[in-house]
């Protein structure tokens, strides 16, 4: 490989999520044009609750945290992330509203606000872990735990808004390429007649992908998709080896 294509590949997911993000604000206008039936048939379809209370969560799992694992004040970057929620759900998809393309955006700015709080607190566990001795070590696997719970659950938001170009396009354009192979998509007997994944099932396939450090029922077809499992895995893969190792450690 030349040094001249390694930039173009790096640029890949971010190419990728840049189209996502301009194919469903098509979309969103053209939901809009559509009027109400099609508005009421996307939130039947996969409410947006769910995603909202996960994001909702995953701030408050970040505000368990001891001092010591979190940048800043506490109080600081949970913040920024709750004002985005409030955000996102005043424009998030609603059938007694006007749909807005900025939801997308406030969607993944917050996702990857929570992310990237969670991956630091990770790398401080990491170092508090490895400096060895007993002291607070049933606080830092507790805080452990919070992580990998909190890991799950962001990841489950990432596949629900990537995949197919995010939760819109998956209802209104059946063309789109998918990021994930379910297995309902591969025989329709297991599905009923225009099938798509909803929350839940990004939910099952990040808890999955967390415990088995590897993709189970459901196949990452895209880029994008594999390099967020991967991410996802070896995350997972360190805090779960760390916690046990500092378990054994203070039982020993």
């Amino acid at each position: 490989m030349s040094d001249h294509d390694r930039p173009r590949i790096a640029t890949r997911p971010a190419r990728a999520l840049s189209r996502a993000l301009g194919r469903e604000a098509q979309l969103i206008r053209s939901l809009v044009d559509a009027g109400e039936h099609e508005g009421q048939r996307l939130a039947r379809r996969d409410p947006f609750w769910q995603a909202q209370l996960t994001a909702v969560a995953a701030i408050a799992l970040y505000l368990a945290l001891p001092e010591k694992l979190t940048v800043g004040p506490t109080w600081l970057l949970p913040s920024l992330e709750g004002v985005l929620v409030v955000a996102l759900i005043v424009a998030m998809p609603n059938p007694a509203m006007q749909y807005s393309p900025w939801r997308r955006h406030f969607a993944v700015t917050l996702i990857s606000l929570v992310s990237a709080a969670n991956l630091a607190s990770l790398l401080l566990l990491v170092h508090f872990l490895l400096k060895g001795g007993k002291a607070g070590g049933h606080a830092l696997i507790l805080s452990g735990i919070v992580l990998w719970v909190t890991n799950v659950l962001l990841f489950a938001l990432w596949y629900w808004e990537l995949d197919r170009g995010g939760p819109v396009a998956r209802v209104l354009d059946k063309n789109a390429l998918p990021d994930f192979l379910f297995p309902q998509m591969a025989d329709a007997r297991w599905a009923p007649d225009g099938w798509t994944p909803g929350f839940v099932d990004y939910l099952y396939v990040s808890f999955t992908n967390a415990t088995a450090f590897s993709p189970t029922d459901t196949m990452p077809l895209s880029q994008m998709a594999k390099l967020l499992m991967t991410v996802q895995a070896l995350a997972s893969l360190l805090t779960i080896g760390l916690v046990v190792a500092r378990a054994v450690n203070i039982l020993a």
